[in-house]
């Protein structure tokens, strides 16, 4: 069994270490890791093919089948996406902010590790290394703890981790893992202050939830995405199509797939016959107003359920409104902040929605599937943040790091 408080102490060491370790030092760890995971993918292909077959066993829905399923393309995936950090800048150091006063004190606001970061996923083993990836490269120290369907998958990859830290000369604390905690020692794990600055849960609204209902340690919430998009009556109904198309089918288990649609009723008509024929080619379910199911066949009845649910499947909700005031009513009533999109030709609209909508991350005639860190150039992600506080949106490096004030006198007194 995990002794909690030995792994606190020993995150809490390695975090002194952590802050002698140079960018050079850090780079070169990064891009030394992703090498040996490509080399060892057969053994990780063989950890996640076990794990995928208790996930098939045990009636795991598809979407979650999907976020659980490693290949070679995304282990190397995995693998550029710690390329990627390595080649961004360093934040630690950083000044951001640098006063003389008038009786000659320096004031410099720095950028500074945040300390030691648990984070706690759901079936995404390739949180793993992303999580682990911009910990390392922003001064912090890690402490795992990935979801039972994924327990083959994540050791074998924290295991990796761990000694590329050793043979390179660093400390292998600098990334732990909580392979056996029940319910009972992840709420205690939750309770370590004093040796945990910050939690991140990675997962479904249950697991957040929970995460932010039982820790005394700050926490930054992610991930729930009930997604919209709008259809505006200016809008050119091809993209429209494509749009929606790629936001719900591209990767249905993922927090920004669209959800729900919102279209103006004076396009319902225009829009629907070719999205529903669209949308079947992947069987998606939609699920309309009494508007909506007059405009195509085959659309099932919606309830006020279904304008809040994060389906993370091939149902899509789908509602009618009379102007562009009423879709923004009706997103910002029921989206979780996470990724919203109008497509539109008229700038007056596209301003109103981006000025308007309430979420970390609108869009204008593009796809929701963009909100990700290596889509905005942050090379990977921690999570996307659904708070106000602290972080929102896609978490890069600076996402992970806190500020301080160094000042330097000549004998001041006060």
């Amino acid at each position: 069994m995990t002794d909690l408080k030995q792994t606190g102490i020993n995150a809490r060491s390695a975090q002194n270490a952590m802050r002698r370790i140079s960018s050079k030092q850090k780079n070169d760890l990064l891009m030394g890791l992703a090498n040996v995971l490509e080399k060892k993918t057969p053994a990780i292909l063989q950890a996640n093919g076990e794990d995928l077959r208790r996930a098939v066993i045990n009636g795991m829905p598809d979407g979650l089948v999907d976020r659980l399923t490693l290949s070679e393309e995304r282990i190397s995936g995995m693998a550029d996406g710690l390329r990627d950090v390595a080649g961004q800048d360093d934040p630690i150091g950083s000044a951001e902010y640098v006063s003389v006063r008038p009786n000659g004190l320096r004031i410099e606001k720095r950028r500074v590790a945040l300390g030691v970061i648990g984070i706690i996923f759901e079936a995404r083993p390739n949180v793993t290394t992303d999580a682990f990836g911009l910990c390392f490269k922003s001064g912090n120290v890690c402490i795992l703890r990935g979801g039972s369907d994924a327990a083959g998958s994540t050791e074998v990859i924290v295991n990796i981790i761990r000694e590329e830290l050793e043979r390179q000369g660093l400390d292998k604390n600098i990334c732990q893992a909580l392979y056996d905690v029940d319910h009972e020692g992840l709420k205690e794990f939750m309770q370590m202050t004093e040796y945990v600055d910050l939690l991140i849960p990675r997962g479904g609204a249950g697991l957040i939830r929970s995460v932010v209902t039982n820790s005394r340690i700050p926490v930054i919430e992610t991930g729930t995405g009930n997604c919209h998009i709008y259809v505006d009556e200016s809008a050119d109904m091809d993209m429209a199509v494509n749009i929606i198309y790629n936001a719900k089918t591209q990767r249905i288990g993922v927090c920004n797939a669209c959800e729900s649609i919102v279209i103006h009723k004076n396009v319902v008509n225009k829009l629907m016959p070719a999205l529903k024929q669209r949308l079947s080619t992947k069987n998606v379910e939609i699920r309309g107003d009494e508007v909506i199911r007059s405009a195509a066949d085959g659309i099932i009845e919606a309830t006020e359920d279904d304008w809040g649910t994060e389906y993370l499947d091939y149902i899509l909700s789908a509602k009618t409104v009379d102007s562009l005031n009423e879709a923004i009513e009706h997103i910002n009533r029921y989206n979780t902040g996470h990724s919203e999109s109008i497509i539109t030709n008229n700038y007056e609209n596209a301003t109103r929605f981006l000025n308007e909508v309430d979420a970390s991350c609108v869009y204008v005639n593009a796809s929701t599937r963009f909100t990700d860190g290596g889509e905005f150039g942050f090379g990977a992600e921690i999570g996307i943040s659904t708070q106000k506080l602290h972080a929102r949106g896609p978490m890069g490096l600076d996402a992970l790091t806190t500020t301080k004030y160094c000042i330097t006198g000549n004998g001041q007194i006060r």
